[in-house]
């Protein structure tokens, strides 16, 4: 599922002529704390809760304001896993989508990629994950799975990643059918496979903070 699929367009962009009322008023109805700006259908930035309860800035129109976020921007056909990496680099909760000339689509905001996932992968169903750290030359995702169909279990879904803290490697997600996983962590250590993090997903009833939480480990994030 790409960007574009997930743009909100419940989600309106404010123009630099509005007047900040209309932006406070867009908040308090919408209940959002971010809002993108956008001229003649380009993407200029966001204009959050923050800058408007600055008593120090106290302009008419939104583009007085010193819009943040001009870097939270993703291409329409970006995967939604960027969406969410951009997200968290950039610290806000929507990211702009823009075709390939630059022009501005939409926005997608976090809650969208989180419902997306829950929906789309296997995350939140019952099973365990697994995080493995490996040299690029030992990567075979068929003989890891070998291993672990030897114990009894199936791999559900699969996620390859450059290691966030050493670029020379890589971080292999995997979810597991199965919630009992040390027998499969034991087989994968006796191969010299280096089983960095694991934990179980026991319970598919969670709430936003959780399904976050379980993203970011699932992404590595």
């Amino acid at each position: 599922m790409n960007a574009k699929d997930l743009i909100n367009y419940l989600i309106p962009p404010l123009k630099p002529q509005d007047k900040i009322s209309k932006a406070k008023l867009w908040m308090d109805e919408l209940r959002l704390s971010e809002l993108p700006v956008v001229e003649d259908g380009r993407f200029i930035g966001i204009i959050d809760e923050e800058l408007l309860l600055n008593d120090e800035l106290q302009y008419p129109n939104v583009g007085d304001y010193p819009l943040v976020g001009q870097s939270c921007v993703v291409q329409a056909g970006h995967h939604y896993y960027e969406v969410l990496k951009v997200s968290g680099v950039e610290g806000f909760r929507i990211v702009a989508v823009v075709d390939s000339l630059n022009q501005y689509l939409g926005v997608v905001s976090i809650e969208d990629v989180v419902e997306a996932f829950a929906k789309n992968s296997s995350v939140s169903t019952p099973g365990a994950i697994i995080g493995i750290k490996l040299k690029y030359h030992d990567y075979s995702l068929s003989e890891i799975s070998r291993i672990i169909e030897s114990n009894e279990a199936k791999i559900l879904s699969s996620y390859l990643s450059p290691h966030a803290d050493d670029p020379d490697n890589l971080h292999l997600t995997l979810k597991i059918n199965k919630e009992e996983i040390t027998h499969i962590i034991a087989s994968l250590e006796q191969s010299g496979f280096f089983v960095e993090n694991s934990y179980n997903v026991v319970d598919s009833s969670f709430d936003e903070k959780e399904r976050i939480d379980i993203l970011m480990k699932y992404l590595k994030l």
